[in-house]
Order: C-alpha cells, then sequence, then structure tokens
C-alpha cells in the first residue's frame, strides 16, 4: 500500500519544553509540498548540539520554540517527493542538511564560502518555506529542529537541504557525515588548510575534536596535541592521530601558556571544537605570532569571545567554521565516498547504539563524557522513555 500523498502516523521523540525528557510519541507527517521530500530516518546520531538546544535554551543558545523535535544528523530513504522535486525519487539513499546548497545564489556560485541562505529564517525557527511543520502530535504542531527533525522516524525537509548518496552506503555509518565529523574534518582540511610537517592543537575530543585529530593527521601534520579535560578521551584521540594530549586540569599555568612552552612559540594550528569562548580565547593564544590560525569549530550563538587585538596584529589568524566549509550538497556524497574507500574513519566514533525508545540514554551517556556518538537506530525495537 502506497504512502505517496497520505499522512503517515509513526513514533517520534518529541520535546515538550527545554530541559525535559523527550517523550515519545505517535505523530502524523504530512506529505511534502513544493520542492520538499519525504524522508523514512533509518539512523541518526546524538549531537551535543541537540542536547544544548533542549538543556541550554538561554545559556549560550538560543531560544526554539516548542514542543519541537530534535535531530540533524541522519541518513534515510525517500519516501516520496513533492511537486516539482527533480533530483530525488522513491527508494534514494540520503543524507538530510541543516545547511542549504540551493547552487543558484551568490554564495553557492562562490568559491569563498558555503553559507547558502534558501529558506534559512524559516528553519531556523523550526518551520519550512511555507511557514509550516510537517509535524504534528495530539493535534498541535511540532516544530522541526533546524528544519531537519531526524528524532523521528519520518520527516519532510526542503530538496535543497538533501543530498543523494551512493546506494551501498550504510545508513547507520555515514548518517555522522550530516553534522559532526563533517564538521570537525573540514574544519581542519577545508577551512584551517592544516599543513603538512605542522603542529596543531585540538580543543576538546568530543566527535567533532577527533574528526578534527583525523582531519589534521589526513593533512600531513607532523604533531598533534589533543586538549581535553576527561582523560577517558586520550586513547581514542590517539586512534585518531593525536601525537600526545594533555589535560588542563594537569597544570597550574593557562592551558595556552602550557602549549606555547611545549611548541616552543605556539601551534601553527589550533581548532576549537568546545564551543566556548573561554576555550576559544586560549586556542587563539596557543597559536604562533606571525603565522598561527585558530579556527572556531565550536558551536554558541549567545556568548562573547574575549580577544587582545595584540595577537592579531602580531601575524595570527582567527577564523570561523560551519558544517567545516564543505558545500553541503555536493561535498557529502565525497565524504561518503572517502569512507567506502576507507580514507575516512566513520565505526571508531561509534560508542552506543540504542533503538529511539531510549534517546534519553544517549543524552545521559552524553553528558557523562562517557560517549562519543550514540546512533540511534529509527526502526529497531526497544522501551520508551
Amino acid at each position: 500500500m502506497t504512502t505517496t500523498g497520505q499522512v503517515i502516523k509513526c513514533k517520534a521523540a518529541v520535546a515538550w519544553g527545554p530541559g525535559k525528557p523527550l517523550s515519545i510519541e505517535d505523530v502524523e507527517v504530512a506529505p511534502p509540498k513544493v520542492h520538499e521530500v519525504r524522508i523514512k530516518i533509518v539512523a541518526t546520531g546524538v549531537c551535543h548540539t541537540d542536547w544544548e538546544y533542549l538543556f541550554e535554551t538561554g545559556k549560550g543558545m538560543k531560544f526554539r520554540p516548542f514542543p519541537l523535535v530534535l535531530g540533524h544528523e541522519a541518513a534515510g530513504i525517500v519516501e516520496s517527493v513533492g511537486p516539482e522535486v527533480t533530483k530525488f525519487s522513491a527508494g534514494d539513499k540520503v543524507i538530510p542538511l541543516f545547511l542549504p546548497q540551493c547552487e543558484e545564489c551568490e554564495r553557492c556560485l562562490s568559491p569563498k564560502t558555503n553559507h547558502c541562505k534558501r529558506n534559512w529564517a524559516n528553519t531556523q525557527a523550526g518551520v519550512l518555506a511555507d511557514g509550516t511543520s510537517r509535524i504534528s502530535c495530539k493535534g498541535q504542531r511540532v516544530y522541526q529542529f533546524l528544519g531537519v527533525s531526524s528524532f523521528s522516524q519520518y520527516t519532510v525537509v526542503p530538496d535543497t537541504s538533501l543530498t543523494k548518496i551512493r546506494s551501498d552506503a550504510p545508513l547507520d555509518k555515514v548518517c555522522l557525515l550530516g553534522c559532526g565529523v563533517s564538521t570537525g574534518y573540514g574544519a581542519a582540511v577545508k577551512t584551517g588548510k592544516v599543513e603538512s610537517d605542522s603542529s596543531c592543537a585540538v580543543f576538546g575530543l568530543g566527535a567533532v575534536g577527533l574528526a578534527a585529530v583525523m582531519g589534521c593527521r589526513a593533512a600531513g601534520a607532523r604533531r598533534i596535541i589533543g586538549v581535553d579535560i576527561n582523560p577517558r578521551k586520550f586513547e581514542k584521540a590517539k586512534v585518531f592521530g593525536a601525537t600526545e594530549c594533555v589535560n588542563p586540569g594537569d597544570h597550574t599555568k593557562p592551558i595556552q601558556e602550557v602549549l606555547v612552552e611545549m611548541t616552543d612559540g605556539g601551534v601553527d594550528f589550533a581548532l576549537e571544537c568546545v564551543g566556548s569562548p573561554a576555550v576559544m580565547t586560549a586556542a587563539l593564544e596557543s597559536t604562533a605570532d606571525a603565522w598561527g590560525m585558530c579556527v572556531i569549530a565550536g558551536w554558541t550563538e549567545t556568548e562573547a569571545m574575549s580577544v587582545k587585538v595584540e595577537k592579531i596584529l602580531m601575524g595570527r589568524t582567527l577564523k570561523g567554521t560551519y558544517f567545516g566549509g564543505w558545500k553541503s550538497v555536493q561535498d557529502v556524497p565525497k565524504l561518503v565516498d572517502e569512507y567506502m574507500d576507507n580514507k575516512l574513519k566513520l565505526d571508531e566514533f561509534i560508542t552506543h547504539n540504542l533503538p529511539l525508545g531510549h534517546i534519553n540514554e544517549a543524552f545521559d551517556t552524553l553528558k557523562s563524557g562517557n560517549s562519543i556518538r550514540t546512533v540511534i537506530s529509527l526502526w529497531q525495537s526497544g522501551g520508551s522513555t
């Protein structure tokens, strides 16, 4: 029985309000409208950003309306397409994208940036192009996080926020390319353009930071120093290419001073993957003057970073990166190819696999520092929370 054109009833993890555990609910997902695609989500990663929007709203994060279905790092299969969709068909394997690529605007046509703004304001507000959501629960609208909402068995996204991938790609692995791994890896190889034989420091060894370590190694960096207050992450960091690791808690001096001493003047490249303004400042100040490069990949929306102007005047460069600098629609399939060709690690990021019904456990392990990435299987049986 076809579901094309029909409302689909399915399960989703709904956030009814900030700070509250997610609730597994029966939701209704409407058919796609013009230039929209409805996807059966197979697997989704649980990103620290999802946790932050649930528990840190107002503390560095802008307010998002509730009720809300979180999730933005996923992979799935096209169920049906709306009118005027030409690039996707039912059965395609796809990765939804919180950063669109319309391939028509000035930014998409420029090699200088990946910051397409098609439907940007609406998706940031939790709705699609027409100002509404396709997900409802108990008779009320449920907002779609970043226009994606992958903590739902089905979702609808704009066709410019979706990319088709090869049919043999394992969705429970490549879903990680929808956010964290792409962001960290790209921060090193795309935005920072880490150089061969250079020295690097990566601040924060979560999924984004470990991907940055992997990018530094791929670029041929000679020395890669992982920095984290959780020493349990050090062994994993060395799997991805860290040559040594440092715990700021083991030192009485500020960590930037420690790194400057360790490297006789500062690292060539520093990558901040925490989202803390204080850590951002430390990362910048850990770089060498004259040519040091600091790339900010960690996410925060309302906080201010403190920068001593002298640090910039002495020749350092401070750059930000969003989604690692990748042009989402065209570059994500290439990253999938790299994984399939054993040139990019993904399996090693996954520390936990859980069914949708246990999604709150994924948040618990993330907050405790016991996980790198938990992958949620949307169609695996399991208890409800």
